[in-house]
């Protein structure tokens, strides 16, 4: 048991996250979509979306991002993250609504009986290259 809370100490608190995972996949996606001719390109900034339902801590991820993209074509890119909310649509009064805490129900009727309509997006929006 002490052997595993001493390596605890020695492993980047950010290995452990799953913002890690994600920025790994950001970078290896962005490196893969510029284009063969293009391949000694800068990249400046990525713009991601992300829904509220991803889990994603932008901050974490931002940290996680800025690790993974040393020393390849998006060093020092900005991340920018637009959060994308929870829109439901009610399957009984057919009212859209923002879910904004924990409780998943029709902001007009109450009711539970909802169909999700944004919130778990987890995309690569866009790639800016600089100008040489």
């Amino acid at each position: 048991m002490k052997i595993w809370a001493a390596l605890d100490d020695f492993v980047p608190r950010c290995l452990k996250m799953h913002e890690m995972g994600i920025a790994m996949q950001i970078v290896e996606m962005s490196i893969a979509s510029i284009p063969e001719e293009m391949k000694n390109v800068q990249i400046e900034r990525v713009n991601l979306k992300v829904g509220k339902l991803a889990a994603v801590i932008p901050g974490s991820l931002r940290f996680c991002f800025d690790i993974v993209a040393k020393d390849t074509p998006l060093s020092g890119a900005k991340l920018h993250i637009e959060e994308i909310p929870v829109i439901v649509k009610c399957k009984k009064c057919n009212k859209e609504s923002v879910i904004k805490e924990l409780s998943f129900k029709c902001g007009a009727c109450s009711s539970g009986s909802i169909e999700i309509l944004s919130g778990r997006e987890l995309d690569i929006e866009s790639i800016e290259i600089a100008d040489d």
